[in-house]
């Protein structure tokens, strides 16, 4: 029944790897913004913990656009500490079923 938590976290993608709207939300992280959601930016709280153990408001989710959805779509950004400089980032297509950390 699922993984243990945490497995999927170790899978990594490098940056360039990313699908192109990955690319410029984590571009938009790293400035500030723009973000196209009201919801990009706010504390993502790890329910499914899938990421590292870490007090509430570390983690910060942002939309990664699914093109030809008429919402959000399933994909996402989460990083670990600031907000502009976070400690690392994770993509997940699949609604936090599964994250790879980003390496820029």
């Amino acid at each position: 029944f699922g993984r243990p938590a945490g497995q999927s976290t170790k899978e990594s993608i490098a940056l360039t790897e990313l699908p192109a709207q990955g690319q410029r939300t984590y571009e938009s992280i790293l400035n500030g913004g723009p973000f196209a959601h009201d919801k990009d930016g706010m504390v993502f709280g790890n329910r499914e913990r899938q990421l590292p153990t870490a007090r509430r408001g570390h983690y910060r989710e942002y939309t990664v656009e699914t093109p030809g959805s008429r919402d959000r779509g399933a994909r996402r950004i989460v990083c670990a500490g600031e907000r502009r400089a976070p400690d690392a980032c994770w993509f997940t297509a699949d609604h936090y079923a599964s994250f790879q950390r980003i390496v820029p």
